[in-house]
């Protein structure tokens, strides 16, 4: 019996890789966009790792998506421990159902509309909406689509330019700016349903944050220095964190980042939750933390149980 890790981003792997190979956790890759198969089949035993990304579109992975909804749906029905599975995926693809639940856990977030149509509907939508106000695609990854404006005139001209840039799911959202204390925000690093750690990042230069090595373009990796994107946040208030898991726990999410705000009135506003998280290794090495290592340790875990016959649908 051994683990699948379903993926589309080659790129992303090689931390888990050597995670999985220190743990002595045996594994396959499935690499997920176009391909097949068999519905009546049975999938082979074993845990299956979800890492499907809400990004794929932008790797030129257009069906990645919609295939590891019928994957998901296949895998569960049979009875297969799919770690982040059918609904943490989800919400992992659709901002809207994030937001939805975080709400319903009493989690505060910023105010949201959610508009299809073109620039004509989207101009309509954000004439009652109070300036500034940031645009997003509901499918988004990476913070692409994230734009800031100040004034419905200055989103007017956008929405109708060439620089548009449309959603790959077809709805945009119009978000309330909620304004950083100390031009930062927060991303909590959970496995399991517990705290890893906690980064902050600097959100000076714009909101393209991904912490993983083959996300970045810039120079930027100097830890905890002025040069530094990324750096480790020490306290994290214990009644969010407990929020945080609790949400987890009912939404059956196994692995995240949850990313939030902390305004200057010291209120904490939720954003975004990363089922695909990826890991800063600056930050990690310099504070002798591995995140891939407590993933490679939960799915060993679920091996472990899967083989003694206590596997339960994800």
């Amino acid at each position: 019996m051994r683990a699948y890790v379903i993926h589309e981003n080659d790129d992303w792997m090689p931390p888990l890789r050597r995670a999985l190979d220190t743990a002595d956790v045996p594994y396959e890759e499935g690499f997920v966009d176009e391909g097949h198969f068999d519905v009546q089949g049975a999938p082979p035993e074993g845990v299956f790792l979800n890492r499907m990304s809400a990004s794929s579109h932008t790797r030129g992975h257009t069906a990645g998506v919609e295939h590891t909804r019928q994957l998901l749906a296949w895998l569960e029905r049979h009875g297969r421990r799919v770690v982040n599975g059918r609904n943490a995926f989800e919400l992992e693809v659709s901002k809207v159902k994030q937001h939805l639940a975080l709400e319903q856990t009493g989690i505060r977030t910023p105010a949201t509309r959610a508009v299809a149509g073109g620039p004509e509907a989207l101009i309509e939508a954000a004439q009652d909406i109070p300036t500034p106000f940031v645009t997003k695609h509901n499918r988004g990854g990476k913070g692409l689509g994230v734009q800031l404006f100040r004034t419905r005139e200055a989103f007017a001209d956008y929405v109708r330019s060439d620089d548009f840039e449309a959603p790959p799911a077809h709805v945009t959202l119009l978000q309330q700016y909620v304004e950083s204390a100390d031009e930062s925000i927060t991303r909590c690093e959970f496995v399991d349903g517990d705290l890893l750690y906690a980064i902050r990042s600097d959100t000076s230069e714009g909101f393209e944050l991904c912490p993983a090595d083959a996300c970045r373009t810039d120079d930027k990796c100097a830890v905890d220095g002025d040069d530094s994107l990324f750096s480790l946040r020490e306290e994290v208030p214990s009644e969010l964190v407990d929020r945080y898991k609790t949400f987890l726990d009912r939404e059956d999410i196994d692995v995240a980042g949850i990313e939030f705000i902390e305004d200057a009135e010291g209120r904490h506003w939720t954003y975004d939750v990363n089922g695909t998280t990826n890991y800063s290794p600056e930050v990690e090495e310099t504070h002798d933390l591995d995140g891939m290592a407590a993933v490679a340790d939960l799915l060993k875990r679920e091996l472990e149980s899967a083989a003694a016959g206590d596997a339960v649908l994800s």
